[in-house]
């Protein structure tokens, strides 16, 4: 993984956002400002493609939606329907070539595709393709869906697309856009996120409820795992494209990634790291004086913790909002600097204070150690961590952007090491169990998350892991 800021930032990383809407006149401006809402979720590349009906137009670059969209190119843009995306490279590189969406031209139709998450067969299924002639632009996985719908061998682009869901196996929740429908579909265990909504007689599907609050919309359902949405000017039906499944959606959407102000499968993002933070507080106490939170995504753990012990709630860290994602470090010895720039300590606040903080999450360990030593350097007596999900012990490979195995911190040292390790005077983590009674799950309850990053326990098989050399091609679409 490349951390943000040198080194600095050593936490997952975002996946991606994708934002759509059919019926509307104002649809690019809305997919812009539904993006914005987003960007969180990816700030490497950002695109919009449009269609009025018979032509498309799309435009894409790399950095923040300001960086991209900033001499007039969303005027250029024209239609009543579009799809956006916010990008991280979880898969393949941060070129342009793979900034989305992905637009195809085929004998048969012109279509876009945007994609949030990581197919485990991608390289599987992209050898067979160039085996049977396929030519690549990108290393995106979103190409070899494009791919794929392209070569199913049908003419009507909902039984295309519905044949080649049924190819790919992983994490993913995509759109596609054609000069005349829009489809959004969510893998069968619903790894990624996806809702659907409306404004007026427009629909918008979106990969947090916080894009729909953004542009007015309002929230219907989430989008169910293994389903398929196709809006035409008809109006909205509903396909099914693969059989149930236990659902997995992704633990950590709740504990690090999605906005707190949205509704994630029917759970609210806030509410449910508050009583993360509030089990914290009872399961794994600190004596502490005052509680703090990493910001953003702490802060409401953060709440919870301090709500349950009594102990005052401060704003001892301060971020600094405006510092890009491509800051270098230029050596070493300025690394400490770096996350000054990032994060300073409130010397008033935690001076003489044992602090208990919050956080979320550990990956490397070296965020933890250097916030650790900025609270110490500004004179806190003591440091408490309190971690609001278990140790991390495995990467994703559903679209989450982690370090190998061998770099994760909690995969080679238990918590007693890591605590020396970070130089905190306690360190404790939720465990798989009270992480889920986040969720008002019992122990032993069936649940319907993947937490595969924190069990080692998959809900597929990865089969680009274990790919050979030699690989049969088979035939697609038939």
């Amino acid at each position: 993984m490349q951390a943000a800021y040198g080194d600095v930032d050593d936490r997952p990383h975002e996946e991606c956002g994708v934002f759509g809407i059919y019926g509307h006149e104002q649809a690019v401006a809305l997919t812009y400002y539904g993006l914005v809402a987003l960007q969180h979720r990816g700030q490497e590349a950002a695109g919009i493609t449009s269609t009025d009906g018979s032509h498309m137009f799309s435009h894409k670059g790399l950095g923040l939606l300001t960086d991209v969209f900033k001499s007039g190119e969303l005027e250029q843009l024209k239609g009543h329907a579009a799809i956006g995306h916010v990008r991280y490279s979880t898969a393949g590189s941060n070129t342009i070539q793979n900034a989305q969406p992905i637009a195809l031209s085929t004998h048969a139709r012109n279509f876009a595709i945007a994609h949030n998450g990581n197919l485990v067969n991608a390289r599987w299924l992209r050898i067979q393709l160039e085996q049977e002639g396929s030519l690549f632009q990108t290393t995106a996985d979103t190409e070899v869906i494009a791919h794929l719908i392209a070569k199913a061998g049908v003419d009507d682009l909902t039984e295309a697309v519905i044949l080649a869901a049924n190819r790919i196996e992983g994490g993913f929740a995509f759109l596609i856009l054609s000069d005349d429908e829009l489809i959004a579909l969510r893998d069968p265990l619903g790894l990624r996120p996806m809702v659907l909504g409306k404004l007026n007689d427009a629909y918008i599907v979106a990969s947090e409820s916080c894009a729909l609050e953004t542009v007015g919309a309002t929230l219907i359902r989430d989008i169910e795992p293994g389903e398929l949405i196709r809006i035409t000017s008809a109006g909205l039906t509903s396909t099914r494209f693969a059989e149930r499944r236990q659902r997995r959606m992704c633990t950590f959407e709740h504990v690090y990634f999605a906005r707190p102000d949205s509704d994630v499968d029917g759970w609210n993002v806030h509410s449910v790291r508050k009583r993360l933070g509030k089990l914290l507080a009872e399961r794994h106490p600190a004596d502490g004086d005052i509680v703090i939170g990493v910001p953003d995504s702490s802060v409401s753990a953060a709440a919870g913790y301090a709500e349950a012990s009594r102990l005052p709630l401060e704003m001892g860290l301060i971020k600094n909002k405006y510092i890009a994602r491509t800051f270098i470090q230029p050596s070493q010895a300025l690394r400490d600097t770096g996350v000054r720039l990032k994060l300073n300590a409130v010397r008033s606040i935690v001076e003489g204070k044992r602090v208990v903080l919050i956080d979320d999450s550990i990956v490397r360990g070296t965020t933890s150690r250097r916030i650790v030593r900025l609270l110490r350097g500004a004179g806190a007596t003591q440091v408490h961590v309190r971690i609001s999900s278990p140790p991390y012990v495995s990467p994703c490979h559903y679209g989450i952007d982690t370090a190998k195995e061998d770099e994760l911190i909690a995969a080679k040292h238990s918590i007693e090491e890591i605590r020396d390790l970070i130089e905190a005077d306690s360190l404790e983590f939720l465990t798989v169990d009270e992480l889920m009674a986040g969720f008002n799950f019992a122990q032993g309850d069936p649940v319907p998350f993947c937490n595969a990053c924190f069990t080692r326990r998959y809900p597929t098989e990865l089969v680009d892991q274990g790919l050979n050399e030699e690989i049969e091609p088979i035939r697609i679409g038939g």
